[in-house]
């Protein structure tokens, strides 16, 4: 009669499990902080991206990621401008919002959504270009509402944080383009 080896189920297979996966979630990581590195704006990249942990698979995945986020904010922004103006009773500043809304629709509801679909069938250099124009349009609201008098305040905060992601989602689109769209790891 042959000894019997007691069989473990359950004990075993977990910690190879996690030695297994680890390695991934530190590369992971570590193409996050290799491709933020190389944006315009270190911090905002690394905090967008380790927010998202289904990011960081390729370059394109997290170009992918970057530039929902730029859609996300910039919809939020043209909310939030267009409860602004529902409020505000200074002509100066309503016109001034008037004009950060004309800035934004079009990014939100046709530039950004195109870039999108332009993305997903590989055309990166309009990508890169409908990301670097939704900036000039957040700068210009910007321009906007500081000649009215009315900047500094939280249209300007959503303003920055709109035209940076776009810099950085522009920078990581640069880089797919230059490994060839792949999605290769930097």
């Amino acid at each position: 009669m042959k000894p019997s080896i007691p069989r473990t189920t359950f004990p075993l297979p977990l910690p190879f499990l996690i030695l297994l996966l680890l390695p991934a979630v530190v590369r992971s990581g570590d193409l996050i902080e290799e491709v933020c590195k190389k944006t315009p704006f270190y911090g905002l990249c690394a905090a967008t991206l380790h927010s998202n942990s289904s990011a960081a698979a390729d370059i394109k995945s997290l170009a992918c990621t970057v530039t929902n986020f730029v859609l996300s904010n910039a919809t939020d922004t043209l909310s939030y401008i267009q409860a602004q103006l529902k409020k505000e009773k200074d002509p100066k500043a309503e016109k001034a919002l008037a004009n950060c809304a004309e800035l934004y629709i079009p990014v939100v509801k046709y530039n950004l959504p195109q870039a999108i679909e332009a993305f997903f069938r590989g055309y990166y250099g309009f990508t890169k270009y409908a990301l670097s124009d939704a900036a000039k349009q957040a700068d210009a609201c910007e321009d906007k509402i500081s000649g009215a008098g009315a900047g500094g305040g939280e249209l300007s905060a959503r303003n920055k944080v709109v035209s940076d992601l776009c810099g950085v989602g522009a920078a990581i689109v640069g880089l797919l383009m230059k490994v060839g769209g792949r999605g290769l790891k930097v």
